[in-house]
């Protein structure tokens, strides 16, 4: 009679990293109901518990050697959908102008297909440094455009120059994912020529 060890058991599809990006993914449409009916210090709790589990299901997942396909898969798509949901509900808001939205949204969906390309030639394009800043200061900008005039007051102004940072932390991760997608897609080309 054979017994299974420890290493012969099948690893789970879903496993706690995974199960708590997929919360993230639920959040959202929860997120733009709060946002849109402006319950305001509601919102915010949701939006940073939505942000924190970013960190929380990455952390957990290189902790535990958990880091599976579908997580590498749904993270990212997850992000994506959170911030592009909550500054797009911004805008309906009228708490952040439509302009500025399409050029952060642009850009995530640019990169996305950058790294997407870049994957399917067989190159990594890791996270830039950029990319980590840019994320910051849009939490720190939805933050505080929800709170807005009605819990800011005067320092709401705060929430319009934190989205002018984030445009242009936007601009220049993108530009440095480009340069390194350029770079690599180079080496990858001049090493068929050879």
């Amino acid at each position: 009679m054979e017994t299974r060890t420890k290493h012969s058991l099948p690893k789970p599809i879903i496993n706690l990293p995974t199960s708590i990006t997929i919360f993230r993914i639920f959040l959202v449409p929860v997120l733009v109901v709060v946002i849109l009916t402006k319950w305001e210090r509601i919102g915010v709790a949701i939006f940073l518990l939505a942000a924190f589990t970013d960190y929380l299901d990455g952390y957990l997942a290189r902790k535990r050697g958990e880091v599976t396909a579908i997580g590498k898969l749904l993270d990212p798509i997850a992000d994506k959908l959170l911030m592009s949901a909550a500054f797009i509900s911004l805008v309906e808001v009228e708490a952040a102008p439509a302009w500025i939205v399409v050029i952060v949204v642009g850009r995530e969906l640019a990169v996305s297909g950058l790294r997407q390309v870049a994957a399917c030639q067989g190159v990594a394009i890791p996270a830039s440094v950029w990319g980590k800043f840019k994320t910051a200061s849009q939490v720190i900008a939805v933050v505080l455009l929800i709170l807005g005039e009605r819990h800011l007051g005067r320092f709401a102004i705060l929430g319009r120059a934190a989205l002018w940072i984030v445009v242009f932390l936007a601009i220049l991760s993108a530009w440095d994912y480009f340069r390194k997608f350029t770079r690599s897609l180079g080496l990858l080309n001049g090493s068929r020529a050879t």
